[in-house]
């Protein structure tokens, strides 16, 4: 069995007007995060992780955010399309640690229904993503509360 490693990160700005998506699920709060689609952090530096992994460049590569295709699109449906990806290659995914940094809102009571959602989409069992939540303790942008980041590690195996 070979095995590859993958790193990912993201970072979107925080503005009104927007809903908020993070892991899969829309999280009631007064600002959104700002992009091309509906700019989930989490699913994007997962999205970044699995390419890198198979050696498959990065998410604006395949999914371009000046591309008509892919405005307001479902996170999700980046994800699917990026597991097709690394499955075109001969690889799944074997496992996802991944960490959000924001100050708010608070995502511990979340993170369970954001593990199933990712889980589904990936078509793993929800004991293989693992997602963290922390602050930056009011430091940078973050603490500001001017974006929301996240990073993302990932395993895949291929037989």
């Amino acid at each position: 069995m070979k095995i590859r490693v993958g790193f990912g990160f993201d970072v979107h700005k925080l503005v009104t007007g927007r809903e908020l998506w993070l892991g899969g699920i829309r999280l009631e709060h007064e600002m959104g995060l700002l992009g091309h689609s509906d700019a989930d952090v989490l699913i994007h530096a997962i999205c970044d992780a699995l390419l890198g992994a198979a050696n498959m460049r990065d998410i604006g590569y395949h999914f371009p955010d000046n591309s008509a295709d892919f405005k307001n699109i479902d996170s999700k449906i980046l994800l699917a399309k990026t597991v097709k990806l690394i499955a075109g290659k001969g690889y799944r995914v074997g496992n996802v640690d991944a960490t959000v940094c924001a100050e708010r809102p608070k995502l511990k009571k979340f993170i369970p229904e954001m593990q199933e959602v990712l889980a589904r989409v990936m078509e793993v069992d929800v004991d293989d993503v693992s997602i963290k939540a922390t602050t930056t303790e009011k430091l940078g942008f973050t603490g500001r509360e001017e974006g929301i980041s996240a990073y993302a590690t990932v395993l895949i195996e291929k037989d």
